[in-house]
């Protein structure tokens, strides 16, 4: 398996690739093409032409949730691909994996809408739906986690903004936040997208739907700007446990997280341009 970096508040140094605030990773195997979140906007789309990944190949789109630095850019994606068809070029219709409720509605802070700007309709008309709690194996050694179990006392403890559902508006705990796992040779691939669900509720999961304990790489956002200190002193007991080989934290990890985690686990630099091979 290729992880690569589309997009990411950060570039790799002399990388002249785009940034911003949001997150996407095309994620290649023997079997399938997947991109796993969208970022903001097209940004991640001229990363991936400059280099020489071909959107028009995916097989899965899988959206960890629903914000709208992870799912706005959906829409130049399927710009992309009915740009592609008008010009005669034959694309998939990519299968679209996320949890159930990923396309209600959510505000915070007086914002009309930081969800999904497009309805689950619209989506439709470009993949083939596969929407899920629990997990699903994308390929033998490649899952979608759903819902994950929030099992901890330290991590997703204060709602973000509220969720507009039928019965009403209600504080927003992000239930829909999820990511996946590779079972690679050496151990877990942990893939995350901001870790609303709390990344060590994320990890514990992985061990338990995959039948690994072994943690090779944990790469992607882990939702620690200025955390309560419960849950950075919970983040830090577990990692110093863990053993992880490689800590790859970034979009929604502030400086000072990232070095509080240096202390108990292998940090490494990320950000767009980034490849890693299993």
């Amino acid at each position: 398996m290729r992880l690569t970096v589309l997009m990411d508040n950060n570039t790799i140094i002399d990388r002249y690739l785009l940034g911003e605030p949001g997150l996407c990773f095309h994620i290649a195997t023997e079997e399938k093409n997947i991109l796993f979140d969208a970022g903001y906007s097209e940004a991640f789309i001229r990363n991936a032409s400059r280099m020489g990944i071909d959107l028009l190949k995916l097989d899965t789109i899988v959206l960890s949730h629903s914000h709208m630095d992870h799912s706005w850019g959906l829409a130049p994606l399927f710009q992309l691909f009915t740009e592609a068809m008008i010009e005669g070029q034959g694309i998939p219709k990519p299968d679209f994996t996320a949890h159930p409720d990923v396309f209600l509605s959510r505000t915070v802070d007086g914002l009309p809408e930081i969800g999904s700007i497009l309805t689950e309709q619209t989506v439709a008309n470009f993949c083939s739906m596969n929407m899920s709690k629990s997990p699903l194996w994308i390929t033998d050694d490649l899952v979608f986690l759903g819902e994950i179990p929030r099992k901890n006392n330290f991590e997703s403890i204060t709602p973000m903004g509220q969720i507009r559902r039928p019965e009403g508006n209600m504080d927003c705990f992000i239930h829909e936040d999820s990511a996946m796992a590779y079972r690679s040779a050496d151990g877990l691939v942990i893939i995350t997208g901001c870790s609303h669900a709390g990344v060590c509720n994320i990890i514990e999961y992985a061990r338990e739907v995959c039948g690994e304990a072994r943690i090779k790489d944990v790469i992607g956002g882990f939702h620690l700007l200025n955390p309560p200190k419960e849950q950075m002193q919970g983040t830090l007991e577990y990692f110093s446990k863990l053993q992880a080989q490689r800590i790859f934290a970034c979009h929604c990890t502030d400086l000072a997280a990232k070095i509080k985690l240096s202390e108990v686990a292998n940090i490494c630099e990320v950000g767009v341009g980034l490849k890693l091979d299993y």
